[in-house]
């Protein structure tokens, strides 16, 4: 078996899955809104993380980042703030996800030129 490169990577893609279940693990199967909103984004989480675990790229690792941001915001931007449980789901799941993603981008030394003034 090849070598993963960032162990975040397989981490994100297990929380894609996640994000994938949670509507049923969590309660929300019924609400539409965020139910669609979490299967659709652990479905690109996924795959990017999956993408990420076998070709590393940085734009995987951005992606995964965007879309972590994105379930942060997401309770707000589609009106599911006051649904507790949708709600701490989305912004625990995304704020994990970032985490794991900005981790990636500080410390590989292949990805630390975006963070280097060009000389």
């Amino acid at each position: 078996m090849k070598h993963v490169k960032h162990w975040q990577d397989p981490l994100n893609a297990a929380l894609g899955v996640w994000l994938i279940l949670s509507p049923w693990l969590v309660g929300f199967q019924d609400q539409a809104t965020p139910a669609m909103n979490a299967v659709a984004v652990g479905i690109l989480l996924g795959a990017a993380a999956l993408g990420a675990t076998f070709v590393p790229r940085a734009w995987e690792e951005w992606t995964e980042g965007a879309l972590g941001l994105w379930m942060v915001i997401s309770p707000w931007a589609l009106g599911f703030e006051m649904s507790r449980e949708p709600m701490l789901n989305a912004v625990v799941t995304g704020v994990a996800v970032m985490v794991l993603a900005v981790w990636v981008l500080a410390t590989d030394k292949d990805y630390v030129h975006w963070r280097k003034p060009a000389h």
